[in-house]
């Protein structure tokens, strides 16, 4: 009987979803696969904000950059928790990689979306709260028209006091701001999708997972 590598019997990442691994895998399902859940693109093992942005850059990327975001698969499952500042955290770093190389028109729509999110980390306090600041800071400042055009229109637009504590659909933010990298006239595209990734990653997992097995079992011994 011929025999075959483990890269042979591993689903080949493609865009879309998949029935089933012959037929191919995304990010996510590949995760899924690797946790030992049911086949998904929406694993219960990975952070749903986390897995909205892989579902994304997997789909947008070249098959070149695909095939470098698969070393990054085992590093989502299980980073998973209820966190609230974690969906606001991606949007952040999504919106603010893309806000500076991105279309006029998604612009505006990426800067409003990072005001709303300076305004929800308003009192947080906490390294990723702070990242995050300096991130809007940062990608406002390289796109000054766009920015004075969301200051412009969230003066004009009334926000009930509710609304101002929801996050506007992160998903929405994601695309945009994804999109926006992937149609950008750059042509390290691919190199800034699997970068904006990678740090989502290792953000949200300094966040829900701070304290790493391997790093606390030196600690665990000389007790």
């Amino acid at each position: 009987m011929q025999g075959y590598t483990t890269e042979q019997l591993l689903p080949v990442l493609s865009p879309g979803r998949h029935r089933n691994p012959r037929q191919g895998a995304c990010f996510m399902e590949f995760a899924s696969y690797l946790a030992g859940q049911r086949w998904s693109d929406r694993p219960t093992c990975t952070h749903p904000s986390v897995a909205a942005l892989a579902r994304l850059v997997n789909d947008v990327s070249s098959h070149a950059a695909r095939t470098r975001l698969t070393v990054l698969i085992p590093s989502v499952v299980g980073l998973n928790g209820d966190d609230p500042l974690v969906p606001i955290i991606v949007s952040v770093l999504a919106a603010s990689s893309a806000l500076p190389i991105a279309s006029e028109s998604r612009q505006r729509s990426l800067a409003s979306g990072l005001l709303r999110c300076e305004a929800l980390l308003e009192g947080v306090s906490g390294a990723p709260a702070d990242l995050a600041r300096d991130r809007i800071a940062t990608a406002m400042a390289a796109a000054p028209g766009a920015a004075r055009w969301a200051h412009q229109f969230a003066s004009e637009t009334y926000v009930s006091p509710g609304q101002r504590r929801l996050l506007p659909a992160d998903d929405t933010i994601l695309r945009v701001a994804v999109l926006g990298i992937a149609d950008a006239c750059v042509r390290d595209a691919d190199d800034r999708l699997v970068g904006l990734l990678e740090t989502a990653i290792a953000d949200v997992d300094s966040m829900l997972r701070p304290t790493r097995v391997d790093e606390a079992l030196p600690q665990l011994i000389s007790a």
